[in-house]
């Protein structure tokens, strides 16, 4: 049967008036599913979907120093990005080195923020059978400090150079593995100890307690509280966290070691980014199916709660300052329809 283009059209005309549209195709990259920015977009994926705005096609398991450049190129729609990897990019170093600083910040410019989330605490693990003994004992042992490249072992680095002075390669031997591996290589035994990304409780670090118990140690309180400590937690992309220590706080079979009862650590703040070139539109409704979609997501899994979801004070957001986004149009405007108050220094 021939399709009547008057009819077409009427309805064409129809959708247009009412104010909806047929879906857009998005690609998306992030991180391992079992994380937060992997379980915040696929959640996002399904949202939108349910919503009418998009369909996203979610790659995981993505470094997300290659993710956050490609969007920034146009070659990806969206990405989950620590926040410290667009500040690297505006500087071209880190990472970012071989662009250099003119193209760094042409890149950097690009991006655009939808919503924002901690995507993880980093903390220092081992097997309870081990007896290590945290920070104090790192000098000449052998660390699981993250993947070959990327924020997170820039962040493990970050912090034994913080507590002990010491340099990968130098005072103690860094073991780099990719994500996929990961659990793999904690459970073998190819480093005493592991300084990765976790959460309250952690999936990752979950799978390997099922292999016997495991102890986490607190960041040394001397130097979290010092003044060194404190200007570490203020850089791009960087909160410092305590929280009180309770039973099962990285679920079953861990323990946590800390001087007064309190676990203390660095989060990667982070976020969606796309590139300022999205329509607003397309924007505007990504980020107000999130907003809306907020307590799915916090049901995905049990760390999701704890994440910092739907925060939008910089305390939070790791927004302004040294780091170069600020919201993209179309999601400054969904905040605020959805009643959230933005930061001035934040918003487009």
């Amino acid at each position: 049967m021939s399709k009547n283009p008057f009819i077409i059209g009427a309805i064409t005309a129809l959708l247009m008036a009412s104010g909806l549209s047929a879906q857009v195709n998005l690609t998306a990259e992030t991180a391992s599913p079992i994380s937060v920015p992997g379980t915040t977009v696929l959640g996002l994926s399904e949202v939108v979907s349910i919503a009418g705005v998009a369909d996203i096609q979610v790659l995981v398991g993505q470094t997300l120093t290659n993710s956050v450049k490609n969007v920034a190129e146009g070659k990806t729609d969206i990405a989950a990005a620590p926040f410290a990897l667009p500040f690297l990019m505006s500087k071209g170093v880190g990472p970012y080195a071989a662009l250099g600083k003119e193209a760094g910040a042409e890149l950097a410019s690009k991006l655009a923020v939808l919503y924002t989330y901690r995507l993880a605490v980093f903390g220092i693990s081992s097997y309870k059978s081990s007896n290590f003994e945290g920070y104090n004992a790192i000098a000449g042992t052998t660390i699981y400090n993250g993947p070959p490249r990327g924020a997170a072992l820039n962040r493990a680095r970050g912090m034994i150079k913080l507590a002990t002075g010491l340099n990968d390669g130098d005072g103690y031997t860094g073991v780099q593995v990719n994500w996929g591996q990961a659990v793999k290589t904690i459970t073998d035994g190819t480093a005493i100890a592991h300084l990765l990304p976790m959460n309250f409780p952690d999936g990752r670090q979950g799978q390997a307690a099922a292999s016997g118990a495991m102890v986490v140690h607190s960041f040394p309180k001397e130097v979290f509280e010092s003044e060194v400590g404190r200007r570490y937690a203020g850089a791009p992309g960087t909160a410092g966290v305590t929280v009180e220590i309770v039973d099962g706080l990285f679920g079953p079979n861990f323990s946590v070691v800390s001087e007064d009862g309190m676990f203390r650590g660095y989060a990667d703040i982070g976020g969606e980014v796309v590139n300022v070139s999205m329509d607003e539109e397309t924007a505007y409704g990504l980020t107000k199916a999130f907003i809306e979609g907020i307590p799915i997501l916090k049901a995905k899994s049990p760390m999701m709660p704890t994440v910092w979801l739907g925060e939008t004070s910089l305390e939070f957001t790791g927004m302004c300052g040294a780091m170069p986004m600020q919201y993209h149009p179309g999601a400054a405007r969904a905040w605020k329809e959805a009643g959230y108050t933005l930061p001035d220094c934040a918003k487009p």
